[in-house]
């Protein structure tokens, strides 16, 4: 199994080289799939510092005080995010079939069919 750093790079190789062919529905997908892992890393902001009065609005006080550390994700999760933009993608094209829009489903089966070469 990959590592999360492994992950990242193979998605972002893959973007780099969408990009480069200006395969739009590729770099839409692998877009969305580094966002949604990036989202996932996001702090919690249960454990934030409480903001102070004065100063700046919403500021807490002192140097770096202010920081939460972003969520470390492991391979097994960073493969779960990769999974469900799948499905979604399985879904949308399940549903754009069924209402007769063969061009949107077509796209959106081409953003499928890179995440599934992964």
């Amino acid at each position: 199994m990959r590592t999360v750093d492994e992950w990242k790079a193979v998605l972002r190789a893959a973007l780099k080289e969408a990009m480069r062919t200006r395969n739009t529905q590729a770099t839409a997908a692998l877009r969305a799939t580094l966002a949604a892992i990036d989202n996932a890393e996001a702090a919690d902001l249960s454990v934030a510092p409480a903001a102070v009065l004065g100063g700046f609005a919403g500021s807490a006080g002192g140097l770096g005080s202010g920081e939460v550390a972003r969520l470390v994700l492991t391979p097994e999760a960073v493969r779960a995010v990769v999974d469900r933009e799948v499905q979604e993608r399985r879904d949308a094209v399940a549903l754009y079939t069924q209402l007769g829009r063969t061009d949107e489903a077509r796209a959106v089966q081409a953003q499928l069919e890179v995440l599934l070469a992964l």
